[in-house]
């Protein structure tokens, strides 16, 4: 297996591959040249944001300043929206579905460290000094909502309609359609009718 391979099976793998840091330099070269896009020009800054993360799904829309790892590891339904300092890191595949909107600084992160020190500290290989990681897939269902600040960390699923409360830390599994928060984050309650504003009557 290359060390890409490796890394998208949640395996531990080399974050200085050569294929790796290509395509991660490349990334941040097309992030750069979203930051700088005038935001007048709507047209050429949709374009340079596909082009950052070519999985976005139809409608998609994320506020300048979008951070990623590969961006190429990323898919989402329709409608997504993420607001300001939105961060992704696809070391493991991010999937979002339909109508999802994240707030302000919502970090999704698939990267994880070993807990032993010992095996986390860079050391050196053949190939030089780095250390060494594996990541965690992310999934997001359809219809969730991200308040500001939340990070999901990787191996989490969160269910259809779920919406995670400001500055939650999503570390486990959330099942559909609830209220959940803290940090770590739990589920509240369920979501009822009664959480409807009437806004609509149809």
């Amino acid at each position: 297996m290359t060390e890409r391979e490796k890394m998208l099976a949640g395996e531990i793998y080399n974050p200085a591959d050569k294929e790796l840091a290509t395509l991660s330099l490349a990334a941040k070269h097309k992030a750069f040249l979203l930051s700088q896009t005038d935001p007048m020009d709507s047209e050429t800054y949709l374009k340079r944001l596909y082009d950052l993360i070519p999985g976005l799904g139809e409608n998609a829309y994320l506020a300048p300043g979008v951070q990623v790892d590969y961006g190429v590891h990323i898919k989402t339904g329709k409608n997504f929206f993420m607001n300001y300092g939105a961060v992704l890191l696809d070391c493991c595949p991010i999937e979002i579905g339909d109508n999802v909107m994240c707030g302000v600084g919502v970090h999704i992160v698939t990267p994880v460290h070993p807990l032993s020190y010992e095996e986390r500290n860079p050391r050196e290989f053949e190939d030089g000094v780095h250390d060494l990681e594996y990541a965690k897939p992310i999934k997001i269902g359809n219809n969730v909502r991200l308040a500001t600040d939340v990070t999901v960390c990787g191996g989490v699923t969160i269910g259809d309609g779920a919406v995670i409360a400001a500055g939650a830390v999503v570390a486990k599994d959330i099942p559909a359609n609830v209220l959940a928060g803290g940090v770590p984050c739990k589920v509240i309650r369920p979501l009822t009718e009664k959480d409807k504003l009437g806004i609509y009557n149809d």
